[in-house]
């Protein structure tokens, strides 16, 4: 009896029991690995693999402060006052909040799974099937972002307090792009060309991102005719929630998700940075409006104070940076207690200290708006979704696991920690649910619509003029059958949503045993789907 289960489960994770005896000849790094036996590979690859996300997630928090100074940049705007005659200055933000979240926040926390996706592309270029280890784990990273990220979010927030969504129109704009995406997805690999695709419908689903991205702007704009006539309640202040900075600045640039270079707040609540002054307090895009002259000597006076006159430069952030990165001790470590704890801390701040120096080469966040940050952070995340790629086909040749299986499980779930993590922070630090819930929704989409459609429009390109052939799909079947699975179980969790709307009053939060209860169910449906796809690309049903 115990024999014929343990066949099942072999036959579920796509287990080969040749495979299994047989030696893998490919290796990592060094060609002795594969005098290696290869249940210890399999350890050795996945305790890598494992050290990659943690690497990730590092590496993410750097990518969200580079994200919110980004946001944060403004324009100056020159205006004068019809009854004084006067000239007045204001900064009005440049970043949409409904652009922010599609284009930064979405894009930025997928960019793992979109890196293993196009690099998976490039590495099958030349060949008539299209590789199947980026589609399997960005449908499986949107069953992950839809159903465990929504399971976290529901009880993040404090107990009995509610977060419900500001904008309905934004969100279901939004949800109808992110289920539009797997419907166009199903019909290009089942209905319009069965197992293939072509250069146009590849095309066309690259295309579709920038039409959610007009239709959200469009939407959050208001314009008559062409939005949906729900109004909107005032959305948090801040597109990055800031958590409580300290009054002096430590040079550590790396601590929970904020590294912005920040001064106190002035009396009038203005907040002088490098580059602009805007108010905390404004409902809108349009910042205080703030004489020139006072906010370049206000700036400069500040500036001087913090950080020494003309002592300071841009490179000695930098260079502190890696001293942090270099020592075991910090701030929390002194506050612990427990002797034990300490050295728990300070024995996980040395297993990271390779990440931490090699983090420490992206440069501050306030440099450039925080742009050079951004595609620094970018250029990591790349290289490490290379090696993940690298790791997952190892351990496919190791361990006979179908790889379809290891993409849309272990792999999506650990590319998708950046997405868990920025829905989290905003549960927890934003007064409303519009930017955890938007990470959900505008991630899947971004998934299909870049994820898929710029890796399918590489493949397909280079097949249409080397070989005149359109891109074939290999496992279409499996895919689609996980599609349809992951739509049937997305309307279940949509629903959930809608009635916590209507009963408790919001998406996120409420009473403890209904959060709990809500979040238990959200985790069924991400069980059901990877059990169901498992059955299928095995064979079993």
């Amino acid at each position: 009896m115990a024999s014929k289960y343990w066949n099942i489960v072999e036959t579920m994770l796509g287990f080969s029991s040749t495979l299994r005896q047989e030696r893998c000849e490919s290796y990592l790094l060094f060609h002795f690995e594969t005098g290696l036996g290869n249940g210890l590979r399999a350890f050795l690859y996945l305790l890598g693999l494992a050290y990659c996300f943690f690497g990730l997630s590092a590496i993410t928090a750097r990518f969200f402060c580079s994200m919110e100074n980004v946001v944060k940049q403004t324009r100056e705007v020159v205006e004068i006052d019809p009854y004084t005659n006067t000239k007045v200055i204001r900064h009005e933000k440049v970043w949409n909040y409904a652009i922010a979240d599609i284009s930064l926040l979405a894009f930025g926390t997928s960019f793992p799974q979109i890196s293993l996706a196009t690099i998976d592309a490039f590495r099958n270029l030349g060949q008539i099937y299209a590789g199947g280890l980026g589609p399997g784990t960005l449908v499986g990273s949107a069953a992950f972002d839809l159903f465990p990220i929504h399971a976290v979010c529901v009880v993040v927030p404090k107990t009995g307090s509610l977060k419900k969504i500001s904008d309905i129109g934004v969100w279901l704009v939004e949800l109808f792009w992110s289920f539009w995406a797997y419907i166009w997805l199903y019909i290009i690999l089942e209905v319009w060309t069965p197992n293939v695709v072509t250069l146009w419908e590849a095309l066309l689903t690259v295309l579709q991102y920038a039409l959610l991205l007009m239709h959200a702007y469009v939407q959050d704009k208001r314009w008559p005719y062409l939005s949906l006539p729900l109004a909107a309640s005032e959305r948090p202040v801040e597109w990055v929630p800031e958590e409580t900075i300290p009054s002096h600045y430590d040079g550590n640039t790396c601590d929970g998700y904020n590294e912005i270079l920040q001064v106190d707040e002035e009396e009038n609540g203005n907040i002088v940075d490098i580059f602009s002054i805007h108010s905390r307090k404004e409902t809108d895009s349009v910042y205080e409006a703030v004489p020139e002259t006072d906010a370049h000597e206000s700036s400069n006076a500040n500036f001087h104070e913090k950080f020494g006159g003309d002592d300071f430069n841009l490179l000695s952030p930098w260079g502190k940076q890696f001293s942090d990165a270099l020592m075991l001790g910090d701030v929390q470590s002194t506050k612990l207690d427990s002797r034990c704890l300490r050295l728990i801390r300070i024995s996980w701040r040395l297993i990271l200290m390779p990440w931490r120096v090699l983090f420490a080469f992206v440069p501050p966040c306030h440099i450039a708006h925080g742009w050079t940050a951004f595609i620094c952070s970018l250029v990591f995340i790349s290289g490490i979704a290379y090696i993940v790629t690298k790791l997952t086909d190892l351990i496919s040749c190791v361990t006979g696991i179908n790889p379809y299986v290891i993409a849309f499980t272990a792999l999506a779930a650990g590319t998708s920690w950046p997405d868990l993590v920025a829905s989290k922070i905003a549960a927890e630090r934003q007064t409303t649910a519009d930017s955890a819930i938007a990470n959900i929704t505008c991630s899947n989409s971004v998934n299909i619509y870049v994820g898929i459609g710029v890796p399918w429009l590489i493949d397909t390109v280079y097949n249409f003029i080397a070989y005149k052939e359109p891109l074939r799909i290999q496992n279409a079947a499996s895919l689609s059958f996980s599609l349809l699975i992951f739509f049937l179980t997305s309307i279940g969790c949509i629903v959930v949503l809608v009635l916590r709307r209507l009963i408790i009053g919001a998406e996120l939060g409420g009473p403890r045993v209904w959060a709990w209860i809500t979040s238990v169910y959200f985790m069924a449906l991400w069980v059901v789907f990877v059990v169901l796809s498992s059955l299928r690309v095995s064979g079993i049903i």
